[in-house]
């Protein structure tokens, strides 16, 4: 049999149609056009922990004034809990509860749509949390956490920073990182095949195979900046929120970074159509139209 080969040509347009295949999307694709970073609440002390709900609304935390707040689609500005304990992270379960990750009164909360609070987890093996700070639901109602401390860090009763898993219906957490130097950001995939953490203290973004009894293995680095939060779109990227809002790939490629006028905080998407990127930042919440939705 005689084999041609292909035409240098041909090889060549081949080659340059891969490499393109291969490179991820550029900023332009994930922002809407002509969108900007706008300013929608300002006169906090310190925003963070943004969720959404099944509406689409945002609630985010103000942390030195311990209250939570919701931005509704239709743009309104309300009060959803004083006297927080100084929340942080927030995420809503499947049933619709708002689980809060109270840095101030160490422990992990759920608040339910009526305003009722139950304590999740407040300690682990006998001994106080640190101050859980960034939290994510897996599909089975399980909840990952970080507890790290900033701050004083008077009365630690832990021997240090560490990620928790508490099982659904389960009282007792159980330790699933604890060699970072201290974990913030915590986020998973849909699927709940996975689990990103961000070691804000070691400069590095972290993804871990999540196994069938919840615990953690096959560690990869995705990222080669921490984060205080993050979310994902649709396409897989992740946005952490460090300085600016850093944007990779699901392969762990820089695609680009989202300036905000004070350092973000954390993010996630919300509206209506989840295609509103949120950002916490210091004193104000900031929002633009996106291309594509929250995962």
């Amino acid at each position: 049999m005689i084999r041609q080969s292909a035409p240098a040509g041909y090889i060549g347009i081949l080659a340059v149609l891969i490499a393109a295949a291969a490179q991820p999307a550029p900023a332009s694709e994930l922002v809407a056009p002509g969108a900007k970073v706008e300013l929608l609440a300002g006169g906090f002390a310190f925003t963070e922990g943004p969720a959404c709900n099944g509406e689409g609304d945002v609630y985010f935390t103000d942390i030195p004034n311990e209250r939570i707040h919701k931005w509704s689609v239709d743009g309104k500005l309300t009060t959803f809990r004083e006297n927080s304990g100084k929340a942080n992270g927030l995420y809503f379960d499947r049933e619709g509860n708002l689980l809060a990750c109270e840095g101030g009164n160490r422990r992990l909360t759920s608040i339910s749509p009526d305003g009722k609070v139950a304590v999740l987890a407040d300690g682990f093996q006998g001994k106080k949390l640190n101050s859980p700070n960034d939290l994510w639901v897996d599909p089975k109602g399980g909840v990952y956490f970080s507890d790290p401390r900033y701050g004083q860090e008077d009365g630690l009763e832990q021997d240090g920073f560490h990620v928790y898993y508490l099982p659904p219906n389960c009282p007792e957490p159980v330790r699933v990182i604890g060699d970072l130097v201290k974990p913030n950001g915590v986020l998973g995939a849909t699927d709940g095949k996975t689990l990103y953490v961000a070691d804000a203290g070691g400069g590095r973004t972290y993804v871990y195979r999540i196994q069938a009894d919840g615990s953690l293995a096959d560690r990869k680095r995705i990222a080669p900046v921490g984060a205080d939060g993050m979310t994902r779109d649709e396409r897989g990227n992740l946005y952490l929120a460090r300085n600016v809002v850093h944007v990779y790939s699901p392969e762990g490629k820089a695609i680009t970074t989202i300036e905000v006028p004070e350092p973000p905080a954390n993010v996630c998407f919300g509206g209506r159509d989840r295609k509103t990127l949120f950002i916490t930042a210091r004193k104000g919440l900031y929002a633009v139209r996106m291309n594509v939705r929250g995962q």
